[in-house]
């Protein structure tokens, strides 16, 4: 029988988080369960369990952080998973966003992960063992139109993502880089799209949100099977360090990088023109 292994998930109360919970729930694991809104979490798994511990967080903020990677120790005593999942996405294009709109967007989605990460690390070092799970997306590796902050957070998650897995896996730390498609949680409905205050009509922002919002309930991806996806790999010795997830996802990532490579060679004389002779 495998080991019971102690979960750190952040976005927990909702989407791919709330799924993901209750899927490690299940299996036996336990669980720290962090959100805004613990009492939500709650709510929506529909019952406590003594695997759990519910903790509220504002995981951009350092200090609360701290505290709650502290409370995780004192109720069980290690990590072995950590599940950077909350996330947040505002639509407009660059010209339209403000400097603190596009502050939060970066806030959440690279600076609080790296807070968790930063505040993890030395108990995972000190065990000599840990997997931590950064959820990109496939706007991590390619951007469309009005997703021009959301796009630059998620690149973000890979680049920083690529080197922790370099600096930690002398001390059999894992990583992998998630990078969902389109998953039918709420994050396309009205509840939960963000949308700029600044619009320049130019843009033709509200198309762009119309698109969006007509994907909502329409989305290819199960939630339940990217959890189980998730619970597996936690299993393997050898981790994928990129995850791509959802065939939307799978096939525009493999198309882009084929389009990127034919602009590479087409523009290869002027890329080699400038080492020195």
């Amino acid at each position: 029988m495998s080991k019971q292994k102690i979960w750190f998930i952040t976005g927990a109360s909702k989407g791919m988080g709330l799924e993901l919970t209750k899927t490690v729930l299940n299996n036996g694991d336990k669980v720290i369960a962090t959100s805004r809104s613990p009492e939500r979490l709650l709510r929506n798994l529909g019952q406590d369990s003594q695997n759990l511990r519910s903790l509220k967080l504002d995981i951009t903020q350092e200090v609360d952080v701290k505290n709650a990677v502290s409370k995780s120790i004192e109720a069980f005593g290690r990590i072995d998973v950590v599940v950077n999942n909350a996330g947040y996405n505002l639509l407009g294009s660059v010209e339209e966003l403000s400097d603190a709109e596009f502050r939060e967007t970066m806030d959440v989605n690279i600076f609080a992960m790296a807070n968790v990460i930063r505040n993890i690390l030395p108990i995972l070092r000190k065990q000599k063992s840990g997997h931590i799970i950064n959820i990109s997306s496939m706007m991590g590796y390619l951007s469309y139109p009005s997703n021009g902050s959301y796009s630059a957070t998620k690149f973000a998650v890979i680049g920083l993502s690529e080197a922790l897995a370099q600096e930690v896996s002398p001390f059999g730390i894992k990583v992998t880089i998630l990078a969902p498609g389109t998953f039918r949680t709420s994050f396309m409905s009205d509840k939960s799209l963000a949308v700029t205050k600044n619009k320049i009509e130019d843009y033709n922002l509200n198309e762009q949100v119309e698109l969006f919002k007509s994907y909502d309930g329409k989305q290819l991806g199960d939630p339940k099977k990217l959890a189980k996806v998730l619970l597996n790999i936690t299993r393997l010795p050898n981790p994928p360090l990129h995850l791509p997830l959802g065939s939307d996802s799978y096939n525009a990532i493999l198309e882009f990088r084929k389009k990127e490579k034919l602009e590479m060679e087409k523009w290869k004389e002027l890329s080699l023109s400038t080492d020195f002779e």
